[in-house]
């Protein structure tokens, strides 16, 4: 996820400070990775200096002085750019698990205890996202079906790799 982008989009609305900045995309986006704040001043900073965004206010208080934000017509025209743009679907052409596979099987591990190991892992956070996904709003519902998606492509990969394992363990003997 491009957080510049993100924060740029929550702009279009109208100006904000930092700190709404980040309860807006908390409370949008990060669920489960929660913005931290020097993250979204750094960021600020360089969609400032990049002129996507321009200071709309200095408030003066106890504290720093709060900066409010507003969006530029070019970090307009860069959100829509970013949001017309298709995502490169990733591939996972050399994933984690295979190659954990692989190396079990090279240095005389049980690969298969691995892949009964992982399958189970998979299932705990299936379990535990297809709950959150019942309890959830709309946005929730659609977050977990992405991950869900992805972890049902995970266990068919496991269960294929299982099935294939000796063939495999003589390929890589080989």
């Amino acid at each position: 996820m491009s957080i510049g982008h993100t924060l740029l989009g929550l702009l279009e609305s109208g100006p904000r400070h930092g700190y709404d900045l980040k309860r807006a995309f908390d409370a949008h986006f990060g669920q489960d990775r929660p913005l931290h704040y020097g993250q979204v001043y750094s960021t600020m900073s360089r969609l400032l200096k990049n002129g996507l965004v321009e200071v709309d206010a200095v408030e003066a208080g106890a504290g720093p002085e709060r900066k409010r934000y507003a969006i530029t017509d070019a970090g307009i025209t860069d959100v829509a750019q970013w949001l017309a743009r298709p995502e490169k679907p990733e591939p996972y052409l050399q994933s984690t698990l295979y190659t954990k596979v692989v190396l079990a099987l090279m240095t005389g591990r049980d690969a298969g205890e691995l892949l009964d190991s992982q399958r189970a892992e998979h299932l705990r956070l299936m379990r535990g996202l297809t709950e959150r996904k019942r309890t959830g709003d709309l946005a929730d519902q659609l977050i977990c079906d992405h991950a869900l998606f992805h972890l049902e492509a995970d266990l068919r990969w496991l269960e294929l790799t299982a099935a294939r394992l000796d063939k495999l363990a003589e390929a890589v003997r080989a």
